[in-house]
Parts: structure tokens; C-alpha cells; sequence
């Protein structure tokens, strides 16, 4: 301020030493920059300019107002499939007491509601869209070869369809999980394991002896094969792994991927599951059905399905020793059985010349659909979408629809594709997610073109035909720590969730009985002694010493009644045909080697 003065500059705040013609300035008080409201040019210029976009012009030639086009909306979903990802009705928030926890349920009601539209828009991303093959006039699909097939597909698509000659048959085939490998086992032992796609070789050898089943495991990396006399784990490198001698003289192997079990039955008539992760038997019982030459597992509930010589189908659970449900299917000798990949519905075929198909949830004595046929079906498969492939010798038949029925031997519907094979077909199977039939001869392999067969969309997190190596690694990480155990093995799997009723009012019961009973009451009458000789501290003394005795007693009495509580109890379970939960394991573990091994406490010496 004194160097403004002594240079005669004046500022205009200083009211003091102001001259008259300034004195109509006033001070200016200097605001904050979120209390400023300044409007300068540019502000102003910019603000109209926005406005002149926004603001609707008038058209001088027709003199009407021109709106702006509004924001797009998004599509608006359809019913069927808000249908489809529905949770269920909503919750009734009259049941609920105070209104705080109304508003919450109602909170929640909107998240599931937004969940539900959400899920409904992710069909949009599913741009693979299946098909089939649609005949012009006067024509039928069953008349198209696969060359006249494979002529008008893609290069890529018509790659997949290929033929291998091969001298160790007939073959047996399995695909992964995923759709991406196939196994080959021919029965004068030769094994061979490759990448089907890309026809890129794993691993080819004989195993000098007879090869009757393979089956993969969890992994793409390890597979069983069922030789001569007993099972063989083989890695991708055709390095012999592991050799299970509890396993003698197996026809048929399957695998529940789910479980980790490998299940297998063997020419005397007994069925086993053994447990891949730690390497021990879960069950093995006989059937008493003889040679086991069909079986296969409901991939809903992994209940293993079993084919016999008199048409009954028995259904077996690895902690049940009797069959869980048997149904009588044909009148005479099974020759094929399969389950569908949504474990619906049950396809058998017999020597009848009939193929039947039940359901496998309801267990009705009638079938849904039954197809006629002109010679007896050696192999049933059912594909993803519900394409029903069948064989008769070297003859092949596929059907599009299960439901419908049909057949040959009346000529009352036609079958969707026809092919004859070189020789007899001992095997048949759909790959998951591609639209191809694999079929194993007694010459060979032939892969045929189904279109329409295969699901269209896979989930990465669950099969992933292009995994990498640490995707398939994070995955067997994940299906290890998510393993279901063989107990939960039954008929209806949501039996888990349900309230055993008769053994909670057992339970409640007993707990009425023992935490509601009164400790007795105590009275004491002190005998009169004469004086010096007693008083009121001893004789309250010894009245604390009766009572603790006594209520030790009491206790004792209710520890020794729960335990036959709980005993009764156990005993009425393991009558029940559950004895493996109520006894305690005898006979050690492998995994007891992660349990915590306590030490005793040692006294500390003074």
C-alpha cells in the first residue's frame, strides 16, 4: 500500500484517499469460486449457440415445427423369455413385521426383477442360432449323402467330415466333455487319443492285449481303458499311469464328471465306482444280472442305468446296495440303452424291433414315444438337441424329435438322415457342441455331418472347447473343490433340500426330555446336636455338599440318556440301509494324512 502511494498509483478499493470523481466506485468483496456466478462472452456465446441446436427450428416451406429424433429406446424384451430366467413369483411383504424389513424385501424384488431383464438380454450374444437341413418340394432329407452335404458347407465345416481305415478292430469311441478330443480303442489293442479338429495326434499304441471300453476322465490329459484282465490310467502321452487290479474282467466304463467317479461293470455281474481323487472304491455290489454289456449314467442325478438279458432297467446308487428303482422296458432281451444329455428321458431298444423312450423322472409304466423298426437296434444315442441316432447292423437312422416316434418297419414317418456304413457299427456317439455323429466300425471311424444335432452356444466356464493350458488347470482346481460326494446320489436330487419330518420330531422329542427335566429338590432335616458341637456354617456346609453331590448325579442320568438317544437313533438309521454314516471308519484313509495331529500338553516342571 505505501509503495502505491509513493508512486501516486491509487487502487480502487481505498475509499480513504479516493478523488471526487472515483468516489462513486464502490469496494468489490471477492467471493468464493463455487459462490462466483460470473457470465462472461464466451459463456454467454456458447450458451446461445447450445441453445440454437437443441431449440425445435420451424420449416418455412411447410411451416410446421421439426422435433429432434428422440433417444433410442432399448428393444423391449420378449415374454417367453423373461419366462426363461424367471426366479419365481414375489415374496408377499405382508408375512414380513416391521416396515423396515418391507422395504428391503421390496428393494429386493426390483434387483431380481433388473437380474431377470438383464439375463433375458444376454440371448442377444448368442449369435450362433441351430438349424436344420430343409428340403425343397417333393423332396426329403433322408435322400441327401454326405457328399451332397459336405459339397455345400464351408471348408471348415466340411473338414469335419472324414473317414479312418484301421486294421485292430471293431472300435469303441469316446468325446470329451468339451466336444475337443476323441479316443479310439480297437479290440486287438489299439489305442489311439487326438485333437479331431485340427487332426493333430496325441499318443498311438497297442496295449498288446484286448481292448474292450475307453472312457476320459475329468481332464482331457488322462483316460481309462478296460484291457483283458483289469483298468489302465493312460496321460496324453500314452504313459501308462496307474493299473487298478479291483477292477477284473470290465465290459463297460462311464465316468460321472461331476462325482469323480469311474464306474464300471465286469462280466460276472458287479458294478463299481471308484473315486479318481483319492483313489478308493466308493461302492461295489453285484447286481445279479449277470454279464453287463449295457449301462449308462443319468447325468442329472448320476444314477447309474442298467440293461438286462429280461428288458428290466435297474437303476443303482454307490451307497445303496439294492437298486433304486427297477422298470420293466421290453418284453424281451435288451440290445441298447442310452440317457439323454438333460437326463429326461430313458431311450431303450430290445430285441422287439422297438425303440422306446420313457421318462426317467416320473418312472410311468407307459412309454412316450416307441419307434417300429424293421431289424432290432444294436446302439441308441440321443445328441444335445434331441436328435435320436440308431443303428441296424450298417444301417443308420437319426430322428429329430424323440416325442414324435416313427419308425421304418410301417413307413409312417420318415427318418431326418439316412447312411450305410462299410461294416457292422459297434459304436455310436454325438460330439457336444458340433453338429457331427461319431461312428465306430468294425473297419474304422467315420465322422458324419448331423446338422441341427449339436448345441450351438457353449458356457467358457463350464465345457470350453478352446481352453488354454491354465484355464484347463484353474478348471480342475474348481470341479475339485466344488466335488459332490456319493452320498448325494439318488433318484431325486433335491431331496438334499427337503426336512427329514419324522427324524426332526424324533429329535425334538428327545430334547424335550432331556433339557426340560427339573433337577430334584433336596430337602434336609440337620439333626440336633448338642451345644459346641455343631452350627449354622457347618450344617449350611454340609447341606452344599448334598446338593453337588446330587446334581453330578443328575447330570450323569442325562449324559447317559443321550447317548442312548443317540444310539437308538443310529441304530434305527443303519437298519434303514444308511449303516456308513452312522459307524465310524475303521479302517483309515488316505486323506488322514491332512488332519491335524494333536500333541499332548506337557506339564511344566517347577
Amino acid at each position: 500500500m505505501s509503495s502505491a502511494r509513493a508512486t501516486g498509483r491509487k487502487r480502487y478499493f481505498d475509499a480513504a484517499t479516493a478523488n471526487v470523481a472515483d468516489r462513486d466506485l464502490q469496494p468489490v468483496k471477492l467471493k468464493r469460486k463455487s459462490q462466483q456466478n460470473f457470465k462472461g462472452d464466451f459463456v454467454v456465446t456458447h450458451a446461445q449457440h447450445k441453445k440454437e441446436h437443441v431449440r425445435p427450428f420451424q420449416n418455412k416451406r411447410f411451416g410446421n415445427d421439426v422435433k429432434p429424433n428422440p433417444k433410442p429406446k432399448k428393444p423391449k424384451v420378449p415374454q417367453h423369455l423373461l419366462d426363461k430366467y424367471s426366479r419365481g413369483g414375489q415374496v408377499m411383504s405382508k408375512g414380513v413385521k416391521t416396515k423396515h424389513f418391507q422395504q428391503q424385501q421390496k428393494r429386493k424384488e426390483v434387483y431380481l426383477e433388473y437380474a431377470e431383464e438383464q439375463a433375458a438380454r444376454t440371448e442377444l450374444l448368442l449369435q450362433e442360432a441351430p438349424g436344420m437341413l430343409e428340403a425343397d418340394k417333393e423332396e426329403i432329407t433322408a435322400n441327401y449323402r454326405q457328399a451332397e452335404i459336405a459339397a455345400n458347407l464351408d471348408l471348415q465345416s466340411a473338414a469335419k467330415h472324414f473317414q479312418l481305415n484301421l486294421d485292430f478292430g471293431p472300435y469303441t469311441l469316446r468325446y470329451t466333455k468339451n466336444g475337443r478330443h476323441l479316443l479310439l480303442g480297437g479290440r486287438r489293442g489299439h489305442v489311439a487319443a487326438f485333437d479331431w479338429i485340427t487332426k493333430r495326434l496325441h499318443c498311438e499304441f497297442n496295449a498288446t492285449e484286448s481292448v474292450v471300453d475307453v472312457q476320459w476322465l475329468h481332464v482331457p490329459t488322462m483316460y481309462a481303458v478296460a484291457q483283458k484282465e483289469w483298468v489302465y490310467f493312460y496321460d496324453k502321452k500314452g504313459t501308462e499311469l496307474h493299473c487298478v487290479k479291483r477292477l477284473t474282467r470290465v465290459n463297460r466304463l462311464d465316468f460321472l464328471p461331476y462325482h469323480f467317479l469311474l464306474a464300471a461293470g465286469n462280466s460276472k455281474g458287479f458294478v463299481s465306482w471308484l473315486d479318481v481323487s483319492i483313489g478308493e472304491l466308493v461302492g461295489n455290489y453285484n447286481t445279479g444280472l449277470g454279464d453287463i454289456r449295457l449301462m449308462r449314467h443319468n447325468p442329472a442325478n448320476g444314477v447309474l442305468c442298467i440293461g438286462g438279458g429280461k428288458g428290466v432297467v435297474s437303476m443303482w446308487s454307490p451307497k445303496v446296495r439294492e437298486p433304486l428303482a427297477k422298470m420293466l422296458c421290453h418284453p424281451t432281451a435288451m440290445t441298447a440303452l442310452t440317457v439323454d444329455p438333460k437326463g429326461q428321458h430313458l431311450v431303450t431298444a430290445g430285441l422287439d424291433r422297438c425303440v422306446k423312450v420313457w421318462d426317467i423322472r416320473q418312472l410311468n409304466d407307459k412309454p412316450l414315444a416307441v419307434f417300429r423298426l424293421r431289424l432290432p437296434a444294436n446302439e441308441v444315442e440321443v445328441s444335445q438337441r434331441g436328435v435320436l441316432a440308431l443303428s441296424q447292423g450298417t444301417y443308420l437312422e437319426m430322428y429329430t424329435d424323440l416325442l414324435t416316434g416313427g419308425g421304418t418297419r410301417f413307413g409312417d414317418i420318415a427318418p431326418y438322415l439316412r447312411h450305410r456304413c462299410d461294416s457292422f457299427v459297434h459304436c455310436l456317439r454325438f460330439c457336444p457342441y458340433e453338429d457331427i455323429l461319431g461312428v465306430a466300425t468294425a473297419t474304422g471311424f467315420q465322422s458324419l455331418l448331423a446338422p441341427g444335432s449339436g448345441e450351438p452356444n457353449f458356457d467358457a466356464l463350464e465345457d470350453n472347447p478352446y481352453e488354454t493350458r491354465k484355464q484347463r488347470r484353474e478348471h480342475e482346481v474348481h470341479a475339485l473343490l466344488e466335488k459332490i460326494p456319493p452320498e448325494l446320489i439318488t433318484l431325486d436330487p433335491e431331496d438334499i433340500t427337503a426336512v427329514d419330518a419324522p427324524t426332526l420330531e424324533e429329535k425334538i422329542d428327545a430334547k424335550r426330555q432331556l433339557f426340560h427335566l427339573k433337577p430334584p429338590r433336596i430337602d434336609m432335616k440337620t439333626r440336633h446336636k448338642m451345644k459346641g458341637r455343631g452350627g449354622t456354617v457347618k450344617a449350611a456346609r454340609n447341606k452344599q455338599i448334598v446338593k453337588d453331590q446330587k446334581r453330578k448325579e443328575f447330570i450323569a442320568d442325562i449324559r447317559e440318556a443321550k447317548k442312548n438317544v443317540i444310539a437308538t437313533h443310529r441304530q434305527r438309521k443303519s437298519s434303514g440301509g444308511d449303516n456308513n454314516d452312522s459307524a465310524e471308519p475303521s479302517v483309515r484313509s488316505v486323506l488322514d494324512r491332512f488332519k491335524p495331529k494333536y500333541q499332548k500338553k506337557q506339564k511344566h516342571q517347577n
